[in-house]
């Protein structure tokens, strides 16, 4: 090639190279996205319809150490984001089992009556499936409501429970105002990728980082497809799960060994965008507060506090987040 046309075509290559890559639509499923390890499915047949619950099942990658650990994820979230803690996890002779739950990543985005003890039950039938007898079950944000009625439901198969960040340590009835399903179902069908970008932008206290990315445009990609109305749908019929099935009464149930660990910058709130007194806005979301009171309901529990970070230590403060997890595990 000439070098007077290189020279004038180079910004042009070099503009090319730094835009950001345009996002293909995903279907429901995420078909076509790959996870970081390979995917299995289970089978379910939940109020007459037949699914698959999508799941990753990832061996240890040292000296087995027969134990096996269960990554619930969170609502805006999907097994795949679990990628590094599953590899520290694996190389500390780890099992790692990581299901998709039914209406979230990889799994169905089903039309049913959504409930954290239906979700309970799922998981079991996969660690059943799995032959697993027992598990550290570990939940973020919605996977530690979930994580607590498993707990609750199943405790000879709950060897630890671990809850990062989880939401439900308030019951949001309180504060947050009554939207019916359809209300939500049509906010969640306006969904664009700044909407979802300026919400997961409240995960971080410190700012947004650009990593986050790999986790937040899947999930955009979902609102230029064809298959929206279903993730729509599911998102809200999920929503409506977290509002209506609180856990907060319940944690002085728990009997298993028990470690949280906040991040103490973190405020999340669900349907935050629905409370209009700021008073009550205020009073709402407060993670220190609401950890030590957790930590103190349920018997011998731990509570591991990590100064000025946000929602998701796993991401944000991953080596804080390890150390507390291992140090738990034993």
């Amino acid at each position: 090639m000439p070098r007077f046309l290189l020279l004038l075509l180079l910004p042009l290559l070099l503009a090319a190279t730094a835009a950001p890559a345009q996002t293909s639509p995903l279907n429901a499923t995420l078909d076509g996205y790959e996870y970081p390890f390979p995917v299995h499915y289970l089978p379910l047949k939940l109020e007459g319809q037949a699914l698959r619950m999508a799941y990753m099942d990832v061996p240890p990658t040292a000296k087995s150490n027969g134990r096996t650990v269960v990554l619930l994820h969170g609502k805006n979230f999907f097994g795949a984001y679990w990628r590094e803690t599953i590899k520290t996890l694996a190389g500390a002779g780890f099992r790692v089992v990581v299901p998709d739950q039914i209406g979230f990543g990889k799994s169905d985005k089903a039309d049913i009556h959504y409930s954290f003890h239906q979700l309970a039950r799922n998981t079991r039938r996969l660690l059943d499936t799995l032959g697993v007898k027992q598990a550290v079950i570990v939940g973020h944000s919605m996977g530690g409501m979930l994580a607590t009625r498993f707990a609750l439901l199943y405790p000879e198969t709950t060897e630890k429970l671990v809850l990062e960040n989880p939401i439900g340590l308030e019951d949001y009835r309180v504060g947050v105002p009554f939207q019916t399903v359809d209300q939500a179902e049509a906010t969640e069908l306006k969904s664009t990728e700044a909407s979802i970008r300026k919400y997961h932008a409240t995960y971080y206290p410190n700012g947004y980082p650009a990593a986050h990315d790999q986790w937040l445009l899947p999930l955009a990609a979902q609102t230029k497809s064809p298959d929206f109305a279903k993730v729509a749908r599911a998102n809200a019929l999920t929503f409506d799960m977290i509002y209506q099935q609180p856990v907060s009464y319940e944690f002085n149930r728990i009997k298993v060994p028990t470690l949280l660990i906040i991040g103490q910058a973190d405020r999340t709130v669900v349907g935050k965008g629905l409370i209009k007194d700021p008073k009550t806005l205020a009073q709402m979301g407060q993670y220190p507060a609401l950890g030590r009171r957790t930590a103190a309901q349920i018997k011998g529990a731990k509570l591991v506090e990590i100064p000025n970070v946000g929602h998701i230590p796993h991401l944000e403060a991953p080596a804080q987040f390890y150390k507390a997890l291992l140090g738990f595990l034993g």
